[in-house]
């Protein structure tokens, strides 16, 4: 089994377990280079809203993508964003990755922002 089954495999088994709760779901993606955030609804099939450092306006106020300080800004943004969207409790949905580094930085500071998980 490589690592991206691997992943996917947690992904999967985490994902059951927030379907059974039925609140929205705090999705990321991380890759080197960036990391992805996106709000989903209770159902799955529509995304209230999303966040990540290929956008513009976040792109401007970092200077690497692929940093904890990166991570930061795009859990803030997220957490403002579901804010107007009028949700305020999720589950988090780390899509298999461990929580560590810059997947933990951007829970974090979602969390500091008005989100509870």
């Amino acid at each position: 089994m490589d690592k991206k089954t691997a992943r996917l495999r947690r992904a999967k088994k985490s994902r059951a377990k927030i379907k059974e709760l039925g609140v929205p779901r705090l999705c990321i993606h991380r890759t080197s280079q960036h990391i992805y955030a996106q709000l989903i609804s209770a159902n799955g099939a529509d995304v209230i809203a999303s966040s990540s450092t290929v956008q513009a306006d976040i792109k401007k106020e970092i200077s690497n993508s692929g940093n904890k300080d990166a991570a930061k800004i795009v859990g803030k943004v997220i957490a403002e964003k579901a804010k107007a969207a009028g949700v305020t409790k999720v589950a988090f949905d780390r899509s298999g990755f461990k929580y560590h580094g810059r997947v933990q930085q951007l829970a974090d500071s979602a969390r500091e922002n008005g989100l509870e998980f």
